[in-house]
């Protein structure tokens, strides 16, 4: 039934609750291909940390954010190695949810896992929630994993 799954991770606890199912539907499913996939947002106010710190820093940074989400990525993928499960490690760069979906479309993944931060009222709107955008936007099904335990009011 699945062949591609596609599992966005921030390097957060609460991203990583989503991995158990992740997991478990590669095994049960003998899921060709999980594909890890982590998103580096660009800097806030870009262009006034230009003018502050100059573009040699902000673009370092930014090289050190995507340095460190491969990193993180790697890692967990070599886990998912372990359990005889085929993880890809892919970090991309812009808005989050617009990259796990341009993603999930542009390589024909059969179902996106991943879980919500479980935030509501005014932290839902002033952060807003990549998991929502995801599941509103998505072409594939998504499984949205909230843990109790990793639970953020």
């Amino acid at each position: 039934m699945y062949q591609k799954l596609l599992a966005p991770l921030d390097g957060s606890d609460l991203a990583e609750c989503a991995l158990s199912h992740v997991k478990t539907i590669a095994m049960g499913c003998k899921v060709a291909e999980v594909v890890l996939i982590g998103v580096v947002e660009p800097m806030l106010s870009v262009s006034a940390l230009n003018a502050e710190l100059g573009r040699e820093w902000v673009s370092n940074a930014q090289k050190g954010m995507r340095k460190a989400s491969e990193e993180y990525l790697t890692k967990v993928a070599e886990k998912l190695k372990k359990d005889g499960i085929n993880a890809k490690v892919v970090v991309s760069e812009g808005l989050a949810a617009d990259k796990i979906l341009e993603y999930a479309t542009r390589n024909k993944v059969d179902l996106i896992i991943m879980s919500s931060h479980g935030r509501s009222g005014v932290a839902r709107w002033t952060f807003g929630s990549v998991a929502d955008r995801v599941v509103r936007h998505a072409t594939v099904p998504v499984l949205l994993a909230a843990a109790p335990a990793c639970r953020v009011d």
